[in-house]
């Protein structure tokens, strides 16, 4: 007996590092080695030539505008995203199958297919976009205030829409599921000691689901910074206005820039791993103080 538990002991030992050794070899070739490539390739550079590049004003303000969009995007998809998955959860209504499944296509769309859809809504020709022409009512009426020419695309406006419209399920399905496995007795004590409608959400409620909308924030996040499809089209790439950093590497990229493309990736790179580990932190820090919290009100 004692043999042949020692036996199957050894055998599980050796099926447990088979399996963390193929763990760590499929992410070493997918994941750290194109990272490593992608620092060494930096490193044959001198500092001296590569700082001019990161520290441009064009390159300045596109991670300024890349950043600045993807977090306004990710808080304002955390806001809708908590209230959609909210509605898919607790009501019941026709066609909501459909409608859940309609909160995917934004990961099943190309991003080229996702802007040419944009382009042909919020484009000077399009069916909103065209309500701003000068010669429209509402164009006329802007321009009683000094708005000559209105442009969703070619704008801020345009690539706020874009990374709203490609980030919109990472929130939603982090927290679906989470509202969906909540405890109603929970909800119902709360309800027994006298807790109004908002104080069940905010204390009761939304602690719980904190971890999730921050790790749907996060994925949100990380999915606008690396946005390149959808924005190249609908942004209208104006260096200093309206150029993403995404664009700006592979403009460098197309004149054969290397070095300045690998440099600003870099720099794309580390921010946004920085921004992912910041999230990482608050959700931890979320989940300590569900566990350590125990009031309600």
């Amino acid at each position: 007996m004692i043999i042949n538990f020692i036996t199957r002991l050894q055998s599980l030992i050796r099926y447990q590092l088979f399996l963390r050794g193929l763990v760590f070899i499929y992410v070493g070739l997918i994941i750290i080695l194109p990272l490593s490539a992608l620092f060494w390739k930096v490193t044959q550079q001198p500092l001296p030539e590569l700082f001019p590049l990161i520290t441009s004003n064009i390159a300045v303000d596109a991670y300024k505008l890349t950043f600045g969009s993807a977090l306004l995007a990710a808080f304002i998809n955390s806001i809708f995203g908590i209230i959609l998955a909210w509605i898919l959860v607790r009501y019941d209504f026709p066609a909501k199958k459909f409608a859940d499944g309609l909160i995917d296509i934004p990961l099943a769309m190309p991003g080229v297919v996702v802007g040419i859809t944009l382009m042909s809504l919020y484009s000077p020709g399009g069916v909103i976009g065209g309500l701003f022409e000068p010669e429209s009512f509402l164009g006329q009426f802007l321009q009683q205030f000094g708005i000559e020419e209105v442009n969703l695309t070619a704008s801020l406006i345009g690539i706020l829409l874009a990374q709203i419209f490609v980030t919109l399920p990472f929130v939603v399905r982090t927290v679906q599921p989470v509202l969906a496995q909540f405890d109603r007795e929970v909800e119902e004590s709360a309800i027994i000691l006298g807790a109004n409608s908002w104080q069940r959400f905010w204390k009761v409620i939304f602690p719980q689901i904190l971890p999730a909308v921050l790790t749907g924030f996060s994925l949100a996040l990380a999915r606008g910074i690396g946005e390149f499809g959808v924005v190249f089209l609908i942004s209208g790439n104006i260096p200093n206005e309206t150029l993403m950093a995404t664009v700006y590497i592979y403009q460098r990229l197309e004149q054969f820039d290397f070095a300045g493309a690998t440099a600003v990736a870099i720099v794309l790179l580390i921010l946004a791993l920085l921004l992912l580990v910041i999230a990482g932190m608050l959700q931890k820090w979320s989940n300590r103080y569900n566990h350590n919290s125990l009031e309600i009100f």
